[in-house]
């Protein structure tokens, strides 16, 4: 029964005969990636969110170039958004002139004004179909860290994948290639065509909006295990259901932890994450904070025998309003070897304890001045999270915990601004909200004579 509820909670099949690697941050991620570049015959795909025109994204730019040249066919699907600010448009152009085949994904339109929230957060490489990276990681100097200033480099984790797995992540990336144009036509690799490199079972998690393949299955999980659950997460908001999940099995004698940045890139979301630690803490959960530059690792590892390796982060932006792409596997020595990985990530990490406050100590340097384009989703998060507060506390449906107070607030004291703003200079709102009723209203008038024209004709061409 726990079988048939993974595979239905998932949306992806059990795949047998792979071989794993994890890898650790981007001083393994990275190095294996180029070889696999380095050594492609036929084919390369790449998918990722950022992708910098610094020394390590200028180094990957340089390897797919040379693999171009050769004869190698490379395509790179890069986010319209996590472009932003990070590259200039001669590396694109030089991408493109060294015969790199390049779509921008979910680019801004003025039709679709809230489109762009829906973002490809998926971070992946797959070389000649028969290896596979699946991976936190985008492709930026500030992954690595600066040895020479004494900055270390994020935490993060991927995992490379040989066997046939690697024709679903082959089927994954052609599915968002045709999202940010036509789709292809050539045949795509088939599992049973792929011979098994390994012993390991998995399965490749390919989530769209709205489909919360990962949401079902975390929940699963934390229902399903009995012995452990460890959590790794860059920007941890919880919905309820989730953290009453959590609560739930701690509840029940289940060693649940949760690691998160203690100096995150987006202070925002690192305010209302902590917001939240009571109600886990409470729950018997155990939290703790990264002291290095910055977690941005989602990992999870449950009783030893499943663990979870990916892109996406627990709040439902991730969960329920992005393409993501997450592994899980099935394996006892892999998820052995991601709890070792996990206790020797604690040995750099400071527990959170109700009623007192971290222990002091020197702080490693802010990751703030190198902040990532994933604001945009975690943001949404943050809103909803927001939203929830302030609903629960004009409605009454739910009991609010202590660590909501500042919260409320700030949400009232922002309130009260904005109706004095209105009394005294009612222009500031009228104007910026007669723009954004007239954007709105050309945008349904616009779809709607699209849809109209597109129905007529649909009758001319009926017999």
């Amino acid at each position: 029964m726990a079988e048939h509820a993974l595979s239905r909670a998932a949306g992806a099949p059990l795949v047998a005969g792979n071989r794993l690697r994890l890898l650790r941050d981007a001083t393994e991620n990275y190095p294996a990636w180029l070889e696999a570049i380095e050594s492609a015959n036929h084919s390369i795909t790449l998918e990722s969110y950022i992708f910098a025109e610094d020394s390590v994204g200028n180094r990957f730019a340089e390897a797919m170039g040379d693999a171009a040249r050769r004869g190698v066919r490379v395509r790179v699907l890069q986010d319209w958004l996590g472009a932003r600010g990070e590259a200039s448009r001669h590396f694109w152009a030089r991408l493109r002139q060294a015969g790199i085949e390049l779509r921008w994904f979910n680019p801004f339109r003025f039709v679709e004004p809230l489109g762009w929230l829906r973002r490809n957060h998926r971070k992946s490489l797959v070389v000649d179909g028969r290896i596979g990276f699946v991976t936190g990681l985008c492709i930026a100097a500030r992954w690595a860290g600066d040895p020479v200033r004494g900055i270390p480099a994020w935490r993060d984790t991927g995992i490379e994948i040989e066997g046939p797995a690697v024709a679903d992540l082959a089927h994954a990336f052609a599915r968002t290639w045709a999202e940010a144009g036509p789709p292809e036509t050539e045949t795509l690799p088939r599992r049973e065509e792929i011979p098994a490199a390994g012993g390991v079972p998995l399965r490749v998690i390919a989530t769209e909006p709205a489909t919360t393949g990962i949401f079902r299955l975390d929940t699963l999980v934390a229902a399903l295990s009995r012995r452990t659950l460890w959590l790794t997460d860059a920007y941890f908001i919880g919905l309820p259901t989730y953290v009453q999940a959590l609560r739930a099995a701690a509840m029940d004698g289940v060693d649940v932890r949760l690691l998160v940045p203690g100096d995150s890139d987006l202070g925002l979301v690192k305010r209302l994450g902590t917001a939240g630690y009571r109600p886990l803490l409470e729950g018997g959960i155990r939290v703790f904070e990264w002291k290095g530059p910055m977690l941005h690792a989602k990992t999870a590892v449950a009783d030893g025998l499943w663990a979870r390796v990916g892109s996406t982060n627990l709040n439902i932006a991730s969960w329920m309003g992005n393409w993501e792409l997450d592994v899980a596997v099935e394996d006892a020595g892999f998820a052995a070897e991601m709890e070792r990985t996990y206790e020797a990530d604690l040995a750099n990490a400071t527990e959170v304890v109700l009623g007192r406050r971290r222990a002091s100590g020197a702080r490693p340097r802010s990751a703030r001045s190198n902040r990532p384009r994933e604001g945009s989703a975690v943001a949404t998060a943050g809103a909803i999270r927001v939203g929830n507060t302030v609903s629960a506390a004009l409605g009454g449906y739910r009991v609010l915990r202590p660590a909501e107070a500042g919260l409320l607030i700030a949400g009232g004291l922002c309130l009260m601004v904005g109706a004095v703003v209105a009394l005294l200079f009612p222009w500031i709102l009228v104007v910026p909200f007669a723009i954004a009723a007239a954007w709105l209203g050309v945008t349904l008038v616009v779809n709607g004579v699209k849809l109209r024209r597109t129905r007529a004709r649909h009758l001319r061409a009926a017999p």
